[in-house]
């Protein structure tokens, strides 16, 4: 079992104000994987303090300087890639091939790509008379989720410390193990203290208190939009810059031109990935009505495939990664049921042959109305959608009939087609053709969220933008 009772504070390993923590529960055995210390309002004021105090002379830092430190902890983070894997199979049940796969890369992805934009990005410019000068934010709260703890972790602390901000990070309760290792990789790669600073704990305990000091000069957030909408009530009164990426019910629009079977089957797997639990899957999925039952077939031959099972063993996916998360989704589907979607594989209750752990069911429902509640609410379990539409226009407006604008997702043979539609989706960002990109924006319309993530996008969130007036001479122009 893990302990881990300490906080990175200042650049230094330090006791908590109070002696408090939390368990850890690895959801696969329903067993103790660790005692993280809990913090509080004192703990919160200490790292402020200390980011504050960085701040005056990391915020004058060069380039070369905060390059350096950024590859010095791209070598570190692979040295201890391994250790980063295994913290997240205990602690969110990510099999070990997604762990030590796509959840390490996305950080490690991220990583190259702030390097990248740092080499070569302009932080002044002239324009006319006028310079205009791209300038660090200040001391940066940043609160992370449990789902894809290395990926946003990675899009925040980043571009934040390439930038010349200062950082506290609060990582989610339910994946603090992987958080307090990342602090690791950066206390051994050289961070100057007080530049990086780790307090965990639960959202009351830190969050709160992280989003509403008066010293924090912004808060990124991501997370569900219920705590997001909690988190700028907390911030409002301090009038600090609030960056949101929350949940998400997005469409994967399936165009009758596209290869039917093998995009519908790519959909499920899509959408089953990590449990199903990313705010971006594809959990609505749209098929031409005169297609259902060829989507109901291709659907069900896709879930068979999608395995269940001991994280450390060779499945597809492990269970979801709390008790209350697993009743949600038991609750929700059972609801499906209810009112009266065709269950086409799955259901409630575990796997066959699993009685311990929060595992779930793959499982897919047709012949939904979008006026459902599985289709309006996020689940965030493997559970899929499938909506039948009449034409183009027709599944334009079911996609953009959310309150959500996370994501989209289209598929299809002709590619002036796709992007028509893929333009029409009110949503931060559309994949055609299962694209792909580091530098593309990520971020969400309506009750998803604001901001940008990801790329140069979420590297200019973290900077204030000054115009000096009279920079240069009249006559010099």
């Amino acid at each position: 079992m893990r302990e881990y009772l300490k906080f990175y504070i200042d650049g230094e390993w330090v006791d908590p104000a109070t002696q408090q923590s939390f368990d850890v529960i690895n959801p696969a055995t329903e067993e103790l994987a660790g005692k993280v210390a809990n913090g509080s309002v004192a703990d919160v004021d200490r790292a402020v303090s200390a980011a504050r105090r960085a701040f005056g002379t990391w915020s004058e830092s060069t380039v070369a300087q905060r390059l350096d430190l950024l590859r010095a902890i791209a070598a570190e983070y692979q040295n201890r890639a391994a250790d980063l894997g295994a913290a997240l199979t205990e602690e969110m049940g990510a099999p070990s091939a997604l762990a030590n796969g796509f959840q390490i890369n996305l950080g490690a992805g991220h990583l190259d790509t702030v390097i990248g934009i740092l080499e070569n990005y302009a932080f002044t410019e002239q324009r006319g008379s006028t310079l205009i000068s791209k300038e660090p934010v200040g001391v940066c709260g940043l609160i992370t989720p449990w789902n894809w703890p290395l990926n946003q972790i990675a899009v925040k602390v980043f571009p934040a410390l390439a930038t010349g901000n200062t950082t506290v990070l609060k990582p989610s309760e339910r994946s603090p193990l992987s958080a307090q290792i990342f602090a690791e990789i950066l206390h051994t790669a050289g961070v100057p203290a007080g530049v990086f600073n780790l307090v965990q704990g639960d959202g009351p305990s830190v969050g709160v208190p992280l989003s509403a000091h008066p010293d924090v000069d912004m808060i990124s957030f991501t997370g569900s939009t219920r705590a997001g909408i909690a988190i700028a009530e907390n911030a409002a009164k301090t009038v600090k810059r609030v960056t949101q990426e929350l949940g998400g019910k997005s469409p994967n629009v399936i165009l009758d031109d596209a290869d039917f079977a093998d995009n519908v089957g790519k959909g499920v797997v899509s959408m089953m990935l990590n449990s199903g639990q990313t705010c971006s899957a594809p959990s609505r999925m749209l098929v031409p009505s005169t297609r259902m039952e060829d989507a109901i077939e291709a659907a069900k031959q896709a879930a068979a495939g999608v395995t269940v099972g001991d994280p450390n063993g060779d499945f597809a996916i492990g269970p979801v990664v709390a008790k209350d998360q697993f009743d949600k989704i038991q609750q929700l589907i059972q609801k499906g049921i209810d009112d009266g979607a065709t269950l086409v594989t799955g259901g409630p209750g575990r796997p066959k042959g699993l009685t311990k752990g929060f595992y779930v069911q793959p499982t897919v429902f047709a012949d939904v109305k979008n006026d459902m509640t599985i289709a309006r609410e996020e689940i965030f379990g493997p559970v899929l959608v499938i909506i039948g539409y009449d034409n183009v226009d027709h599944a334009i407006e079911i996609a953009n009939d959310t309150e959500y604008g996370l994501a989209g997702f289209v598929a299809g043979a002709d590619l002036d087609a796709a992007r028509a539609v893929a333009r029409r989706i009110r949503a931060g960002s559309v994949a055609i053709n299962d694209g792909f990109d580091f530098c593309s924006p990520f971020g969400g319309y309506g009750k998803s969220g604001n901001g940008r993530e990801w790329g140069e996008f979420g590297f200019e969130e973290y900077l204030e933008v000054k115009g000096i007036l009279g920079y240069a001479p009249a006559d010099a122009q």
